[in-house]
């Protein structure tokens, strides 16, 4: 029996890395999965100048391999786990833009839809014609109901009421006041057992304060270095709209400024909108963003970019200073998504953050936060 420590290796360094299994051929399934993976992968020519993968559909004299897309992905599907297909769509898309697998109506009206698919659609809807955009939406509609789904829970929380230290009627767990309960039960240690036997539970109460009504407006790059911060966005907005004290506004911009306001309470319509790609004019979608602001003093505004700026920078700064100095609480994110791990213009964000706005990367979990303290305050 093979050892799956020496085939793991083996699936992994292709031909090459035969030698692993001292000269024991591969079991039926393993070469399976070989034959996926080599599929993919076989296609990458610095692979096989290193020696790492010397097989695949591309190699030279070997002609093009037979397997197709569908029979591809059908494949995948029965050899490896979940996390490992949703790598593999994700590769499939991103790295070697085999297009068919959100292009080809058979792949679409089979595939399991996930986020990395979810991605690939964006990107290439403007290859679709109606018949394979209308299959695709279905993947877009999965995956912004569970985004929006997870979401809407964290929006609900931060959005719930503040804790005040006095006794409150609604026991719920989230509310229940440890140190006060422990006081009061200290008479009932049991110190055979090590435990304090509870008789009297005491918990936080919250309240609302009358909300005045703020502007959250968010400025998103659609760039397509920001396409995980484009999702997020739109869901982030979509779980604020309606919400008490809080006015939404959602603007897409590249070279162009795209007020999408009006389909903010649709994410899945919202998306489909979204064109990815092109320049980048982060001035023109502040000043807009900044035309929108009615009560300076009741206004946040969020603009999501990598701040790599061809516009005029110098406009961006008296852009955020103006904003700033009239009372808007400005953010500028450079990711809004579930990792927040950015990749930005350094240099100019810290010109943003030296005329006043708060620059960082957030999950729309921590910008809910922000916007819930800010609004109840």
């Amino acid at each position: 029996m093979t050892d799956p420590t020496l085939e793991r290796w083996r699936l992994l360094l292709g031909e090459a890395g035969s030698a692993c299994l001292g000269g024991q051929p591969l079991d039926a399934q393993a070469a399976a999965r070989d034959a996926a993976i080599d599929w993919l992968y076989g296609r990458d020519e610095d692979l096989r100048r290193r020696g790492v993968r010397q097989s695949g559909p591309r190699q030279s004299g070997t002609g093009e391999s037979t397997l197709t897309t569908f029979d591809w992905l059908d494949d995948i599907v029965r050899l490896f786990p979940k996390e490992t297909v949703e790598r593999l769509h994700r590769d499939a898309v991103e790295r070697y833009e085999i297009h068919d697998v959100v292009t080809d109506p058979a792949v679409l009206a089979r595939i399991e839809p996930n986020p990395a698919l979810l991605k690939a659609v964006l990107r290439t809807k403007h290859l679709m014609n109606p018949q394979v955009l209308r299959l695709a939406r279905r993947i877009v509609e999965q995956v912004v109901r569970q985004l929006t789904d997870k979401l809407a829970t964290e929006v609900r929380s931060a959005f719930s009421g503040t804790r005040v230290r006095r006794p409150g009627r609604t026991r719920l767990a989230r509310d229940f006041d440890m140190v006060r309960t422990l006081r009061a039960n200290l008479g009932r240690y049991q110190p055979e057992t090590g435990k304090v036997v509870i008789e009297t539970p005491f918990f936080f109460s919250r309240t609302r304060r009358h909300l005045e009504q703020w502007q959250v407006i968010l400025l998103v790059d659609q760039s397509g270095s920001m396409v995980d911060s484009v999702i997020h966005s739109a869901v982030t907005a979509a779980c604020l709209w309606g919400l008490p004290g809080v006015r939404t506004h959602l603007v897409a911009f590249d070279t162009e400024v795209v007020d999408l306001t009006a389909d903010v309470d649709d994410p899945v319509e919202l998306l489909m909108k979204v064109q990815l790609g092109g320049g980048t004019d982060i001035a023109r979608a502040a000043a807009y963003g900044a035309s929108l602001v009615d009560r300076p003093r009741r206004a946040i505004v969020a603009l999501i970019s990598d701040f790599y700026e061809g516009g005029d920078p110098h406009r961006l700064l008296r852009v955020v200073r103006d904003l700033v100095a009239q009372g808007s609480k400005v953010l500028g994110l450079a990711a809004l998504d579930e990792q927040a791990n950015p990749a930005y213009d350094r240099e100019l964000a810290q010109r943003l953050a030296d005329a006043g706005a708060y620059v960082g990367a957030m999950t729309p979990g921590e910008l809910a936060s922000f916007v819930a303290e800010h609004v109840g305050r």
